[in-house]
This record gives structure tokens, C-alpha cells and sequence, in this order.
């Protein structure tokens, strides 16, 4: 089974930035079964909406219209890492970031078999 462990939430003003990271971990037969990576978030009192994704060699990515231009989504296979750069943060983007995986890009965009526990994100003046 695959353990995701996200990181690098807080608080930050309006059009700061933040950077989220999401470490994978478990058995090698495992890990080499979640080759895209992707995240998704939930503000209170709405449903878990997806964010950003990105294949196994990071050359495909997919983006929600709401964070094209200002979120980065890429990883680094050798550390088992995903992050998200997250610029020009606004009020709207508050919520908890889960990181998910899946064996393809189209299944993390869909319905992605393996979530984190999520890290909260604050924009806030």
C-alpha cells in the first residue's frame, strides 16, 4: 500500500505564494503502480474538487481553469515527491490540499484510488 504524506501548508497574504510537497511512500511493488500524481482540495462546506496533475515523466500536466497560470504542479521521481507552486494566492484558494496517485493521469483526474491526509491552506489578510 502507498502512504502519502503532504507538507508545506499555512497561512499567507493575498498574492503570496506557497509551495506544497507530497512524499510517497510503501512497498516498491507499490510505489511503481502510482505513476501520476496529482492534487486536489475542499473548503469548508463545499465538495473536493480537483487541482492539478502530472504523469510519471512530468511531461503531461493537467490544470482546473480556477488555478491555470498562477499553480506549477512537478515531481521528482527520485525522491518520490510531488509539489505544487502556488502563486498569487487569492482568499478562494483557501482550503486542505490533498495529494493523490493513481496508474494514470485520466485516473487522478477522475477517481484516484490512493489520497493523503491533506495539509490546510489560509489566505488571509
Amino acid at each position: 500500500q502507498v502512504q502519502l504524506v503532504e507538507s508545506g501548508g499555512g497561512l499567507v497574504q493575498p498574492g503570496g505564494s506557497l509551495r506544497l510537497s507530497c512524499a510517497a511512500t510503501g512497498r516498491f511493488s507499490s510505489i511503481i503502480s502510482i505513476n501520476a500524481m496529482g492534487w486536489y482540495r475542499q473548503a469548508p462546506g463545499e465538495q473536493r474538487e480537483f487541482v492539478a496533475a502530472i504523469g510519471f515523466s512530468g511531461g503531461s500536466t493537467s490544470y482546473a481553469d480556477s488555478v491555470k497560470g498562477r499553480f506549477t504542479i512537478s515531481r521528482d521521481n527520485a525522491k518520490k515527491t510531488v509539489y505544487l507552486q502556488m502563486n498569487s494566492l487569492k482568499p478562494e484558494d483557501t482550503a486542505a490540499y490533498y495529494c493523490a496517485a493513481d496508474r494514470t493521469i485520466n485516473k487522478v483526474t477522475s477517481t484516484p484510488g490512493n489520497w493523503g491526509r491533506g495539509t490546510q491552506v489560509t489566505v488571509s489578510s
